[in-house]
């Protein structure tokens, strides 16, 4: 009986993780006491969360041969996609007379295209079988496109928006920096000089993918939260999710049929579908309507069923 809840749990970590969170959330929100207390610890989760993130990320990087690290041409396709989308959703801002409710909608759903690649897509493709090293690569590739799209796609939807060039820039490559090379420095250092450490961490079957789906249930706490404390209407809430599992399947399969033709559909998929939406909603917060960070929040979940749905298949495959 326990090996068989066992073997449900590590073939849906990923949904176990969400409803975790959101039940976590729930009883927080209808016991009083317990409310009060969330709010104290919400800043201190807040803080941790980035922290906790990078420790993922360095036990992730601890598998990878950095010699193997380099920019392929699948990279530069996906890449050409993501922002020939990203010129699209910007001409349908600037063209249409959107209304206020359709303009939030639009900012929205481009947090979600235009952001990068998330850190964590590594840590999934490495439990569907694929190219870690290909992945980890990607998502360098992606963050400096973002940090260099974001500065020049955003003054053209709101002309008022206080944005040098190179100041955001800075800001955003320090943001990476934060959480991808620290990690990957530390990871260097342990691979190359501390070879029992190295052989300890990786003797752990899975760790990363383990802690990232204690994260994911953290994050879904804090996404459910956001999206109940939104204010708008329940239509538009509706709206936002929907617009945001569209565009989730589509960047997901997309990523897949360009990955095809290179044999890494399962790299393609998760460069293209699974994003850094912390980064997405920050964004949101900062350039945009705080509101619009509604869209990405769903986007969350809805790849994180995607990824669920992948896993299991896979898990199936493999069993067969």
């Amino acid at each position: 009986m326990l090996k068989a809840i066992i073997g449900v749990l590590r073939r849906w970590t990923l949904p176990v993780a969400m409803a975790t969170g959101t039940v976590v959330y729930l009883i927080f929100a209808f016991v009083p006491a317990l409310d009060v207390m969330g709010d104290r610890l919400m800043p201190v989760v807040d803080t941790m969360l980035p922290l906790f993130m990078a420790l993922i990320l360095f036990t992730n990087f601890c598998r990878v041969n950095f010699h193997s690290l380099r920019v392929a041409w699948w990279h530069v396709w996906i890449t050409v996609f993501q922002l020939v989308l990203v010129v699209a959703l910007t001409a349908v801002v600037l063209s249409l007379e959107l209304s206020p409710a359709g303009i939030v909608l639009a900012e929205g759903v481009l947090t979600c295209v235009i952001g990068p690649g998330a850190a964590a897509a590594a840590v999934v493709t490495a439990k569907l079988g694929g190219d870690i090293e290909a992945m980890t690569s990607y998502t360098f590739v992606s963050n400096i496109v973002t940090a260099l799209a974001v500065p020049l796609v955003f003054p053209l939807i709101d002309p008022s928006l206080d944005m040098p060039f190179l100041t955001s820039f800075a800001q955003i490559l320090w943001k990476v920096a934060l959480v991808l090379l620290v990690p990957m420095l530390g990871a260097y250092i342990v691979k190359h000089h501390m070879p029992r450490l190295l052989a300890r961490m990786n003797s752990v079957e899975d760790l990363s993918f383990y802690m990232w789906g204690l994260s994911l249930s953290i994050v879904t706490g804090f996404t459910v939260r956001n999206i109940v404390h939104a204010d708008t209407t329940t239509a538009m809430l509706l709206t936002m999710a929907a617009a945001s599992a569209v565009l989730c399947v589509v960047q997901f399969a997309v990523g897949r049929y360009i990955g095809h033709f290179f044999a890494m559909p399962v790299e393609g998929g998760q460069a293209l579908g699974q994003k850094n939406t912390a980064f997405a909603i920050w964004i949101a917060y900062t350039y945009l309507s705080p509101l619009s960070s509604v869209v990405p929040g769903c986007y969350i979940l809805w790849q994180n069923l995607v990824n669920s749905l992948e896993l299991a298949r896979h898990g199936n495959t493999a069993r067969r």
